[in-house]
């Protein structure tokens, strides 16, 4: 049953994301996917579109936000991209099990990563033990239960690998957002 469930919420979250899926192939035709396959493709989707929005705003613009309108208190630029550098490293290490491999200096990033350059590497080395973090997902442990990185609660891994591949998206919208307040088309929006 459990098995079962594990495959429904794969399969759900391929489905929401078919056109990631189909601009990449996800596994050889010889070869049997896996959970850590599956998710790690969805995954890269995410990273394809994620990425290059974060290194189309110019280096001045990353302390950019909004002024005009409801957006008091909003992150800029730069730290929405900081923020989900540290939300895949926080989700990496819960699903490996271990401590962040780096410092996170609390939600919005660490405050001493301030050039674009700094924050794009930071992004980039997330994805990459993100990515790690996924490929150790097997069907042994994919809903073995783990500690949470946000408060105390117990979840799965599946659950966390979902979050990995989702979470980015809610920034992406936010930087969507600000690109476009700088005139500057998001990579995405330009194939």
């Amino acid at each position: 049953m459990k098995l079962r469930i594990a495959i429904s919420c794969v399969l759900f979250s391929l489905a929401v994301s078919a056109s990631a899926l189909a601009a990449t192939p996800q596994a050889k035709p010889d070869e049997k996917p896996t959970f850590a396959s599956v998710l790690n493709h969805q995954f890269s989707g995410t990273e394809k579109t994620v990425v290059p929005a974060a290194d189309a705003m110019p280096e001045d613009k990353y302390e950019f936000a909004p002024t005009q309108g409801d957006f008091k208190g909003v992150r800029t630029f730069g730290a929405q991209v900081k923020h989900m550098a540290v939300a895949n490293f926080a989700i990496g290490a819960a699903i490996l099990g271990e401590k962040p491999p780096v410092e996170l200096g609390g939600p919005s990033g660490p405050a001493n990563i301030k050039s674009k350059a700094e924050i794009m590497k930071f992004l980039n080395d997330s994805f990459v033990y993100a990515h790690k973090a996924i490929n150790s997902i097997t069907e042994a442990n994919i809903l073995e239960p783990v500690k949470s990185p946000f408060g105390s609660s117990m979840t799965t891994r599946l659950a966390l690998a979902i979050s990995l591949c989702g979470h980015p998206y809610d920034h992406y919208g936010q930087m969507v957002e600000y690109l476009r307040m700088n005139n500057i088309i998001p990579p995405a929006s330009r194939r």
